[in-house]
């Protein structure tokens, strides 16, 4: 029997050489995305180049070939040294750690995402949301119905205090809230400079950034190890109540298979911080750009409060006002849509890296051991082959029978086996997020300000801050039992 593979003919990846890379490095550190951009403008979906001039990485945005990478050989590809050094600062949890060790983790956490747990935790995000919204409620309510915000500034906020409380039960100190925020950023933007600039490495090392930032990793895991610290006493003591019922608890009750044992301090404490860096990171910086789009769309906004509308008119009076339930978010499609496209327009995870670990081919690309993949996610999405109008913000692209023109072109979360462990946790907090914030208030940019940029650091940041004008809406609008009585 003949086999049916398909054979493809030998492929030549464009290259760019050497010198030129590392010409571009101080543009490539400044400025990454619209670097890479006219990169992939002028070479194509796969291309040669070397990170910083020095690093050689295989550059991509092609669909396929992600697939291939993420899913389909995924056993071939691991983390690079990149990723992995970044455990130096956020220690061995799920998003650096790998091989088999990865796999058993993996196994041992993933229950605690499972859907029927982030259900559970549907109370408590729609609490920490409005108790975040109440004072600036109360502002708007004493200034003329309106009150201005800074956005990333909120939606950090906001996030942290979700997965602070979903992991720790607990609120942080606004001041440690604050210090925590201060030091994942510029932990993050020490780390990804030394990739981009790697020739700066003797200078950092001499100058001693690199035991600087070495001591704010350890203020961090000094500052969260208390917190677990004090769980593990209270469960100890002769007269403990029954503990939370948080993601903690979960990492300290859990067992592995084939020994019996809980997880490590180190292990526990590798995990948490993980699940608060990634928890809050990507869902604030999702969020803030989804409310610079919803702004500059203000028609998705009433289409948002339109179904809205229509999901409330079914509730008895007396339910109106009450907070969204987990079982009524999927007729609640259109908040979903509208994350969906912001996550597409600035996916958090904007680049993906990964490491050949043996030779492998696709579709005529020959791949040698040890290729350095760089995946260029955010070049993915924004790909005229794969979206149509990828320029413009259209939520509905993303309703039932919609999509990318290649399904494979849409990966905020990655693929694979590695695929985040917590997308429908976050999928569901920015879901209520902008269904609640849309109820109370219709956003708009603060007129005068300059066009908001992006800041690629591990996650796709906006550059700095930017102010939204919160306007309060007639509640009627929301609360069709009421206004069809009034």
């Amino acid at each position: 029997m003949a086999d049916s593979t398909p054979v493809f003919p030998p492929v030549a990846v464009p290259q760019v050489p050497r010198w030129q890379s590392l010409l571009r490095s101080f543009a490539l550190a400044k400025d990454p995305v619209s670097v890479l951009d006219a990169t992939m403008a002028r070479y194509g979906d796969t291309v040669q180049l070397y990170i910083g001039g020095v690093q050689k990485s295989m550059l991509t945005q092609d669909p396929g070939l992600i697939q291939h990478i993420l899913q389909k050989n995924h056993r071939n590809y691991a983390k690079s040294k990149f990723t992995q050094g970044f455990a130096r600062y956020v220690g061995h949890g799920l998003l650096t750690n790998e091989g088999p060790d990865w796999l058993r983790q993996r196994r041992l956490i993933q229950p605690g995402f499972h859907r029927q747990r982030v259900a559970g935790l549907t109370g408590l995000m729609q609490e920490i949301v409005a108790e975040t919204l109440a004072p600036l409620i109360a502002q708007a309510t004493e200034s003329g119905g309106e009150v201005t915000v800074q956005t990333h500034e909120l939606m950090t906020q906001l996030t942290f205090r979700i997965i602070a409380r979903s992991v720790f039960s607990t609120n942080f100190a606004a001041a440690e809230l604050d210090r925590v925020a201060a030091l994942i950023t510029e932990i993050q933007a020490f780390y990804v400079r030394t990739i981009r600039q790697p020739y700066l490495t003797p200078w950092f090392r001499l100058s001693g950034r690199f035991r600087y930032h070495d001591a704010l990793t350890t203020e961090l895991r000094e500052l969260l190890g208390g917190y677990i610290q004090q769980r593990r006493q209270a469960n100890e003591a002769p007269t403990a109540p029954a503990p939370p019922d948080d993601l903690l608890q979960m990492l300290l009750d859990v067992r592995y298979e084939d020994t019996g044992l809980p997880m490590t301090t180190a292990q526990v404490l590798d995990e948490a911080l993980i699940l608060l860096i990634a928890g809050h990171e990507t869902s604030a910086n999702a969020l803030t750009w989804l409310l610079y789009l919803v702004a500059q769309n203000p028609s998705e906004a009433v289409a948002i409060r339109t179904e809205t509308a229509a999901v409330l008119a079914g509730r008895p009076p007396e339910q109106a006002a009450a907070p969204f339930t987990f079982e009524e978010l999927p007729r609640l499609g259109r908040a979903l849509y509208a994350v969906q496209e912001a996550l597409r327009h600035y996916p958090p995870a904007w680049m993906v890296d990964r490491l050949s670990l043996a030779d492998d081919d696709y579709q005529g690309l020959h791949i040698p051991k040890g290729t350095l993949f760089s995946l260029y996610i955010y070049g993915l999405h924004h790909d005229a082959k794969h979206w149509e109008r990828p320029a413009e913000f259209c939520p509905l692209r993303f309703a039932p029978g919609q999509g990318p023109l290649v399904p494979a072109a849409y990966a905020p979360f990655g693929g694979g086996p590695r695929l985040c462990i917590g997308m429908q946790f976050a999928l569901t907090e920015m879901q209520l997020v902008t269904l609640e914030l849309l109820r109370q208030f219709e956003v708009q940019l603060v007129a005068g300000q300059l066009p908001v940029s992006t800041q690629p650091l591990i996650t796709l940041r906006p550059k700095g801050d930017f102010e939204l004008r919160l306007r309060q809406i007639d509640k009627n609008v929301c609360n069709p039992e009421r206004r069809a009585a009034e």
